[in-house]
């Protein structure tokens, strides 16, 4: 059905809409020029029903062409012969096509939708009047007092991924912003609020169902555990199912909620449960025979679950109900190239959810979510990607960014939206477009940086490069020190290229961040040395260059772990302060009593070599797993002492807890030791506790001569009860011991 028009005459309205009058004196019979020469009367077209999105739209159009040509419009006049500006839905387009053009010498600017006619406004002000949103601040209108449009005009697009949404602040807090950009305002558009994602604990809580119905929990080597449900259990069901109700009877708007499993791999191996997964080849075969049967009740309504870790392949035999949304997620795969040549298993498991349902949710990631301000160097990943799953059947894409400032934080959530809306853009163009609008004279700089640090990493077709990494994984790589260097002085001209023009050099000092992390980072590994060398200035400088700009452009978290900026650079003053002091353990032989697993090399010597650890366990930290903690260090000879200490991790996600304890005890001999102190946790694990922090257990005592020291540190062995990783065997991680 077609829309009811109504005639809107009003001063700088829809003049303003196209820069003056529509002006059929042109120089050419197939151009038609605008300009201020005949801005007497103009007739505007609108729609009754237009309110919204629509409304808003005719107001952009406007503001936009008053900011190109700096016209103010009279009033025009009802009946006017002059063309017309159209701005409307018309539902003769699809839901999410855009489209404008001339026609019969009226210019129409529509979509299939409110927001799609919005939609359209902006693309046409970006494509035919080289107009630029770069972010919620910088954008680049040109200045001209008439504009030339062919008569042939006309374009028309509709967008393959429906859906589009880049995680980042720039847009949740910035809706217009958003709009420019044609992405969600929100990261879960449509959900029920409180059930987005990772949902059964929501359904079911632990302390209210476990104690009495411990049979509603998964069964794991013959004990059940509130990690995931049991999805063959009947009352399960019923109990899920009447939540959902209420859930969507409170939030009768939304038309998505999530029924998903919970962000762990301990799923329900009991008879019932896995016989459904033998028969589909894949723990999905019970999810989905359960999301199906709670689809079944709610027709109406999209029920959203997971394709991640354990049930990212699909089943074999059952297919998701009509309604049942797949939301598939890529967080396992090597970010240091696309997806279709470093992560072939997950290529697979997309192709072949792709061939069972039309639905589905693509979950994909962008940023390294340990170190939201290292360098991550996967730009050149991010079209191919988006590519693949449009070509695999996915309409909708959550581009998890990380809400957070991270590196060219900016340029990555505008390059991914653009990608979204349109996969076969130039890249490389919009890269450059973008550097050019945003970091202007320091663009080539910007640009070479880039353009460096990629090379450097395809480089290295090794590494793997991976969200939950460390930029000390890359210190033989692309973030060698001469690597560094290079691109460290490449700021250096940025900078200096920029002049007086304060606000590009704060978004010069941004980008920055992640190079001075880096190096901040690598000076860890020798700061004892570092110090000895009287390079402590310059590192201090750096401290302060990294507070400034954080503090100039409100960053305030490192990491996902909601480890903050102010948390590191205290952090990073203590690990100084301990570094300047006389420490007797340094390079001293190191004898493990207990087994350490996988990181740092497995190398014992990790605990005495001078190089600190920072909130991830990548970074020189020696981790034990399922075992405590006993190891002694030979100072040499003997050396009169007052103070043992030593620096332990906490990652509560990742199942890395503080030490109950350690205890410390000291020799003459190495086999005769008598106690010299222990120091209990001073923040037992709870629920509440910290995610991400870092403690010091120092015992102190008088005077005492000694050559030979033990370490016991003891680990709570299993995550708790309550926990997402419940009976899984814990980590701690120590980085130095340190004797005085």
């Amino acid at each position: 059905m077609g829309h009811r028009y109504k005639t809107i005459t009003m001063k700088n309205l829809f003049l303003l809409i196209f820069f003056c009058s529509y002006i059929y004196s042109c120089s050419d019979d197939s151009t038609i020029i605008l300009n201020d020469q005949q801005a007497a009367n103009f007739e505007i077209i609108g729609t009754e029903e237009g309110n919204g999105d629509e409304k808003l739209a005719v107001n952009e159009l406007r503001k936009y062409l008053s900011k190109i040509t700096d016209v103010e419009f009279q009033e025009g006049k009802v009946g006017s012969k002059m063309p017309k500006i159209i701005v409307s839905k018309n539902e003769q387009l699809n839901e999410y096509a855009i489209s404008y053009g001339f026609k019969n010498g009226d210019l129409f600017i529509q979509g299939g939708s409110e927001k799609s006619t919005l939609y359209a406004v902006y693309d046409f002000l970006e494509k035919e009047l080289d107009c630029r949103f770069y972010s919620p601040t910088v954008e680049e209108i040109p200045q001209q007092a008439s504009i030339k449009l062919p008569k042939s005009l006309s374009y028309s697009y509709t967008p393959p991924i429906h859906t589009r949404t880049v995680h980042s602040r720039l847009f949740y807090k910035n809706p217009d912003f958003a709009n420019k950009r044609k992405v969600t305002q929100e990261a879960f558009p449509t959900y029920v609020p409180i059930a987005r994602v990772h949902t059964f604990h929501r359904f079911l809580p632990e302390e209210k169902f476990l104690k009495n119905h411990p049979e509603y929990f998964a069964l794991r080597n013959g004990k059940r555990l509130p990690t995931q449900l049991c999805l063959t259990n009947e009352t399960v069901f019923q109990i899920v199912r009447d939540s959902v109700a209420q859930q969507l009877a409170r939030y009768p708007d939304a038309k998505v909620i999530s029924v998903s499993q919970d962000d762990n791999t301990q799923y329900c191996q009991c008879d019932q449960c896995e016989a459904i997964h033998q028969k589909e080849d894949s723990p999905a075969g019970s999810m989905i025979y359960f999301v199906n049967r709670i689809a079944k009740e709610f027709p109406n309504k999209q029920i959203s679950t997971l394709a991640y870790q354990y049930t990212r392949k699909a089943p074999k035999n059952i297919r998701p109900e009509p309604n049942v949304l797949i939301t598939l997620c890529s967080i396992e795969c090597d970010r240091s190239a696309p997806i279709s040549q470093k992560c072939q298993d997950f290529k697979d498991d997309l192709v072949s959810w792709g061939a069972i349902t039309d639905n589905i949710r693509i979950w994909d990631y962008t940023t390294q979510f340990t170190n939201f301000l290292a360098p991550f160097p996967n730009l050149h990943t991010l079209q191919d990607n988006v590519q693949l799953f449009h070509s695999n059947n996915a309409k909708w894409i959550f581009e998890q960014h990380s809400n957070n400032p991270s590196e060219l934080f900016e340029l990555r959530s505008y390059l991914t939206a653009k990608l979204l809306w349109k996969p076969d853009l130039d890249e490389q163009e919009i890269i450059k477009d973008f550097l050019e609008g945003y970091y202007v004279s320091a663009a080539p700089f910007v640009q070479n940086y880039i353009t460096s640090i990629h090379d450097e990493l395809k480089k290295d077709s090794s590494f793997f490069l991976f969200l939950y990494g460390d930029p000390s994984q890359g210190f033989g790589s692309f973030l060698s020190e001469e690597n560094l260097t290079k691109y460290d002085s490449l700021f250096d001209a940025a900078s200096d290229a920029v002049g007086n023009q304060r606000e590009v050099l704060k978004r010069v000092n941004a980008a920055r961040l992640s190079t001075d992390y880096a190096i901040l980072e690598y000076a860890k590994l020798n700061l004892y040395e570092s110090l000895k060398q009287n390079k402590k200035d310059l590192i201090q400088k750096r401290l302060e260059r990294f507070r400034s700009t954080t503090q100039a452009n409100n960053i305030t978290l490192m990491n996902e772990m909601r480890y903050t900026v102010d948390e590191y650079l205290e952090l990073y003053q203590q690990t100084m302060e301990r570094a300047n002091r006389t420490n007797f353990a340094f390079q001293k032989p190191v004898r493990l009593l207990t087994k350490p697993k996988k990181y740092a090399n497995e190398d014992p010597q990790t605990l005495t070599d001078g190089a600190f650890g920072s909130s991830n366990f990548y970074a020189n930290w020696l981790g034990f797993e399922g075992n405590h903690l006993e190891a002694v260090v030979d100072l040499g000879d003997k050396k009169t002492i007052t103070e043992i200490s030593s620096g332990f991790l906490q990652v509560t996600n990742h199942i890395v807890f503080f030490p109950k304890k350690v205890n410390y005890e000291v020799s003459e001999n190495g086999q005769d030791f008598s106690p010299f102190g222990t120091v209990m946790n001073q923040h037992p694990l709870t629920k509440k506790s910290k995610i991400n922090d870092i403690q010091h257990f120092t015992s102190k005592r008088n005077p005492i001569a000694v050559r030979f020291i033990k370490i016991r540190a003891e680990s709570d062995l299993v995550a708790p009860i309550w926990h997402h990783g419940a009976n899984l065997p814990s980590w701690i991680f120590m980085d130095e011991l340190e004797v005085r």
